[in-house]
């Protein structure tokens, strides 16, 4: 019984993850937004409720025995447990939603941080009437990540001082329900802390530029562009590397032309100004070769297409770099130019 009582929160954890991986994330819903705030407002009641029950000293329960003693500490423990729900329930569907918009290495570090505090909710509940500090810091969190989201997918605007915007008022609901708190248990500087080190994580590009979610990213010949069907032909990788969609090596002759090709993925109604870059590696580190700007529009269920290309590229490292123009990167595929015909007969044709 005490193994099963301590894999339990591991079994409901891996359980709500797979459900969130399979519900969201794929194209954003205005229900799961509601979902996630419903969840927020629960969390700040419950806090309050907390703060509140401290304030007025309400001892633990004296420890009895039998079925008496098992409800009267479960009625203790309810509100502590609740607001692990609440708090593992924004936390699961934000790591979803930010591991999905992570197109390079910065922000997918910042979706394991989130995924690392997804699963340290599940063991810490217990100890939260212990560390109002910690509350008062995860509810800062969440209610900075959901607003992140949240505030641009409302207005239809990806501008960057959104997310300034969304960022200060997660901070300041959070400072308002603790000056609001019976006796204003633990701190909340802390709090504040986690707000700078988001603004800092920003100015990184290691925050992915969410509500936006890439759902292809391509390189190759012969693109087409047939009424709503665009279609590309690339280099089928070998079939040992399963994981990747085409070849790491793309073949370019001579005043050749590469294409690149991308679909994300935005909800109804967001229109986002976007760029294709062509970045080459040369001795002094990446360097730019070529930019398109477009703008996209969101409501397409496999994702708004863009499509660029460079004429004649080098030999060597090059990279297709798709992002935001105030500088969000939203994908990234790197790959290795060879100057050669590539094999017709092997190409394969892919259609966004």
């Amino acid at each position: 019984m005490k193994i099963l009582r301590r894999l339990y929160p591991l079994a409901a954890f891996l359980c709500g993850f797979v459900w969130d991986a399979l519900t969201i994330g794929q194209r954003v819903r205005v229900f799961d937004l509601w979902r996630l705030g419903a969840f927020l407002v629960g969390a700040g009641l419950l806090v309050l409720w907390l703060a509140l029950r401290e304030s007025r000293e309400l001892a633990e329960p004296a420890a009895e025995t039998g079925l008496r003693g098992r409800f009267a500490g479960m009625a203790r423990q309810a509100p502590y447990l609740l607001l692990q729900f609440f708090f593992g329930g924004i936390f699961s569907a934000l790591f979803i939603l930010y591991f999905k918009s992570s197109g390079h290495l910065g922000t997918w570090l910042t979706a394991t941080v989130l995924g690392a505090l997804l699963v340290g909710n599940e063991f810490a509940g217990r100890r939260y009437g212990e560390y109002f500090t910690l509350i008062w810091a995860l509810f800062a969190l969440n209610a900075i990540l959901f607003f992140n989201f949240a505030l641009p997918h409302a207005v239809g605007s990806l501008n960057s001082w959104w997310f300034y915007a969304s960022t200060a008022s997660g901070i300041l609901l959070t400072q308002f329900l603790w000056w609001l708190s019976s006796g204003r248990p633990g701190r909340i500087l802390p709090s504040w802390a986690v707000a700078g080190t988001l603004l800092l994580a920003w100015s990184f590009d290691m925050i992915a530029p969410v509500p936006l979610v890439k759902q292809d990213l391509a390189v190759g010949h012969e693109f087409v562009q047939d009424g709503t069907r665009f279609a590309l032909k690339v280099e089928p990788a070998p079939s040992w590397q399963f994981w990747r969609d085409q070849a790491a090596t793309v073949h370019v002759p001579d005043g050749g032309r590469l294409y690149g090709l991308s679909a994300v993925f935005a909800p109804l109604g967001i229109a986002a100004a976007m760029e294709h870059r062509w970045e080459v590696r040369d001795a002094d580190g990446w360097r730019l070769v070529y930019r398109n700007r477009f703008q996209s529009t969101g409501g397409r269920e496999h994702g708004f297409r863009g499509y660029s290309w460079v004429l004649d590229p080098q030999p060597g490292e090059w990279r297709l770099v798709v992002a935001t123009q105030d500088g969000r990167t939203i994908g990234i595929l790197s790959f290795t130019v060879e100057r050669a015909a590539p094999a017709l007969e092997t190409l394969r044709v892919r259609e966004f």
